[in-house]
C-alpha cells in the first residue's frame, strides 16, 4: 500500500507544481495534500510540527497569491480591471507556451486598464505593477511547491 500512497503523493506534488502557474489549480494546497498523503504510509515520514509549519506556510503563500497583484496594482495606480486583465491574459497566454505565460498577464493588465478608460501611460504603469505582483506571487508558489516536493522525494529515496 505504501507504493500507492507514494505514487499519489508524487502525483499531487506534480499537480501542485503545475498549479503554481495555472490559476485553475491550487498549487501549494495540492502539494501540501501530497505531504499529507505521505503520512498514510506505514511509517509516516513527517512530524506533526513539520506539517503544521508547512500548513502555515501554505496559507500565507495562498493569501499572498491573491493580495500581491492587488497591492502592486494599487501601488502603481491601477484598477481592478488590470487585475482581471492580468488573470485573463495568463489564461490566454498558456496557449502560447512560455512567452505567453510571461507576456499574457502584462498585456492583459494593460488592456484591462485601457478598457477602464485610462490613458496609455497610466495603463502601462498599472500593467507593470500588476505584472510584478503576479510574477512575485507565482514565484513564491512555485518555490514553496518545489520545496515540499523535495521533502517528499527525499523521503522516498
Amino acid at each position: 500500500m505504501d507504493v500507492v500512497w507514494s505514487v499519489l503523493a508524487l502525483l499531487l506534488m506534480l499537480l501542485g507544481i503545475i498549479g503554481s502557474f495555472l490559476p485553475v489549480l491550487p498549487g501549494p494546497p495540492m502539494a501540501y495534500a501530497g505531504m499529507l498523503v505521505m503520512q498514510l504510509r506505514e511509517l509516516p515520514p513527517f512530524s506533526a510540527r513539520f506539517l503544521i509549519i508547512w500548513l502555515v506556510i501554505v496559507v500565507v503563500v495562498s493569501v499572498l497569491d491573491y493580495v500581491m497583484p492587488l497591492v502592486m496594482t494599487k501601488n502603481s495606480g491601477g484598477s481592478k480591471y488590470s487585475v482581471w486583465g492580468c488573470s485573463i491574459g495568463l489564461l490566454i497566454g498558456l496557449w502560447f507556451g512560455l512567452p505567453g505565460i510571461i507576456l499574457g498577464p502584462f498585456i492583459g493588465a494593460f488592456a484591462g486598464e485601457l478598457l477602464a478608460r485610462r490613458d496609455v501611460d497610466d495603463a502601462l504603469r498599472a500593467a507593470v505593477g500588476s505584472f510584478i505582483g503576479f510574477v512575485f506571487s507565482t514565484l513564491l508558489k512555485f518555490i514553496s511547491c518545489l520545496v515540499m516536493g523535495w521533502y517528499v522525494v527525499m523521503e522516498l529515496f
